[in-house]
């Protein structure tokens, strides 16, 4: 698997917007991007996952042109920073969707396993409202996880969680992309977590890989 974006570009009225940008991650790769509010990282990422259309460039997954409005059919899951939960169903609900909307197998046990890795087990039949803003994260994390996608995408994943839930929740993520041979890229404004990324997708200072 491999994600690319060649000459990849998008401008709002006024100017602002991405690119040009290339870039490409490999099978079990990982890309962080740092930069602060408004430097256009959501933007990236709608466009990663077809739900914005470039006005320049394009998005190829294994070679094959990336389906604007169907990220799911095409392997790829998506963090949002506003999670975007479906209101009316439980957590474990929303996870085993995301596993059939990616062409998956229902497969309740495998959903919870998952939940308990998170830690949100408990709350697999709650609904999204009655969550603490940390349990909604993790939720949000675990549905884009139960659909095992090729590539996955996080916009600023950690945002509500402390220290501690920030640095498992990388690695998780790390652990999860290297698992499923997944292109994982992590997009945040707040150093901080960038730090947290860093340690878990084993980066240097320069932001590159560090051998081994």
């Amino acid at each position: 698997m491999r994600l690319v974006a060649q000459n990849l570009a998008f401008r709002f009225p006024g100017g602002a917007g991405v690119g040009p940008v290339d870039l490409e991650v490999e099978a079990g790769g990982r890309l962080l991007v740092l930069g602060p509010s408004g430097s256009g990282k959501t933007t990236l990422l709608q466009l990663l996952a077809g739900l914005r259309t470039p006005q320049q460039g394009r998005i190829l997954i294994d070679g094959q042109p990336l389906r604007p409005g169907r990220p799911a059919a095409m392997g790829v899951a998506v963090v949002f920073q506003t999670l975007r939960l479906v209101s009316a169903l439980s957590v474990e609900a929303n996870c085993r969707l995301a596993r059939r909307l990616a062409g998956h197998a229902d497969d309740a046990a495998r959903v919870r396993a998952l939940l308990e890795r998170l830690g949100i087990a408990a709350k697999a039949s709650a609904r999204p409202h009655a969550l603490a803003q940390g349990e909604a994260q993790r939720a949000a994390l675990a549905r884009a996880l139960a659909a095992e996608p090729r590539v996955l995408l996080a916009d600023e994943p950690t945002s509500a969680l402390d220290d501690g839930n920030a640095a498992a929740t990388a690695a998780l993520l790390d652990e999860a992309a290297r698992a499923a041979s997944a292109a994982l890229v992590v997009v945040t404004h707040d150093r901080r977590l960038a730090q947290h990324f860093a340690r878990a997708l084993r980066l240097g200072p320069d932001g590159r890989p560090e051998a081994g």
